[in-house]
């Protein structure tokens, strides 16, 4: 199978690299690497070195899908099965000043990606967001629920999604949420705060999934070796509040630190988020074999790799 990855410098994107070189697949890959510029390059590349994960099986390029003529070219070179894209404007407080910005990228590079998926009769894996639902309700949101995105992300995510599924047949569109991987994320962040800090302010009122980026790029390679195309949802299971959340970090991680729950309205942000954003993961259960780990096990499994 030829894999064409956009977005490999990424949190998802190096789940899927480590994932695919470091585990035993039970199929033959090649793997295009596309990064942003020459720094992403030299970044993912050192990266893939100290890691041990340079591989005759991987090569690494530089793309920018929101230019067509080059996407078009990079795709119909490497002439891949599918292509999994994971580069996304991803900013949600940045995305209300830069909104056409998020659009282009968003919106614009993942139809630039769509048309040359389609040109080569090739499979696209789209990332989405549980940012596309207004958070409104209070049970988990299935594949098929209404979407109404309340912030510029969202919005230009949802016009992503439209994309994909008005212009192709073979597609995976993934929704995930609250996701934490290698780079900069809550987990981590979480941390940081609490080696200068012994009490920490979470907000107690916004509810999600937290998802380890290794277990959706598990997911992923799961799908792409079934023909079951359309919509998923791919979280870890379980809910939990930002509060709840770092509170679990606290306690799994061994740190001696008080987290004191606060409303929204009491950590001021630019764009609106949704207060409850849970997505359900029973399509997942009932329709495939995969086994994702509940949130609670997958962090686990994070923080004693980050130890290690």
């Amino acid at each position: 199978m030829r894999i064409f990855i956009t977005g490999a410098e990424g949190q998802l994107g190096k789940a899927l690299i480590k994932e695919l070189l470091k585990s035993r697949q039970n199929f033959e890959f090649k793997l295009m690497l596309t990064v942003l510029n020459e720094v992403s390059w030299n970044s993912l590349y050192n990266w893939m070195y100290e890691n041990n994960l340079l591989d005759e099986r991987a090569e690494i390029t530089a793309l920018d899908i929101t230019d067509y003529y080059l996407v078009r070219a990079a795709i119909e070179s490497f002439m891949p099965d599918t292509v999994i894209n994971c580069v996304a404007y991803t900013a949600v407080d940045d995305c209300e000043d830069h909104e056409e910005e998020a659009r282009l990228v968003n919106e614009t590079g993942v139809k630039n990606l769509a048309m040359a998926v389609k040109n080569i009769g090739a499979c696209l894996v789209h990332i989405s967001t549980d940012y596309v639902f207004d958070g409104n309700g209070n049970i988990p949101y299935k594949e098929d629920a209404e979407i109404n995105p309340i912030n510029v992300y969202g919005k230009t995510k949802a016009l992503g999604e439209k994309v994909v599924c008005e212009n192709l047949n073979n597609y995976f569109l993934i929704r995930t949420a609250w996701l934490y991987g290698e780079g900069k994320n809550f987990v981590k962040t979480m941390l940081r705060l609490a080696e200068n800090n012994k009490v920490l302010r979470v907000v107690s009122d916004q509810t999600g999934s937290p998802t380890s980026a290794m277990e959706l790029a598990r997911f992923i390679i799961y799908l792409i070796q079934t023909k079951q195309y359309g919509v998923w949802h791919g979280v870890c299971d379980g809910e939990t509040s930002w509060y709840e959340f770092a509170k679990e970090i606290m306690r799994l991680a061994g740190r001696d630190v008080e987290v004191i729950p606060i409303k929204s309205e009491e950590y001021k942000t630019k764009a609106k988020r949704p207060h409850y954003s849970v997505l359900s993961n029973a399509k997942m259960h009932k329709e495939t074999e995969f086994g994702i780990k509940a949130w609670t096990d997958a962090l686990k499994e994070y923080l004693d790799l980050l130890k290690l």
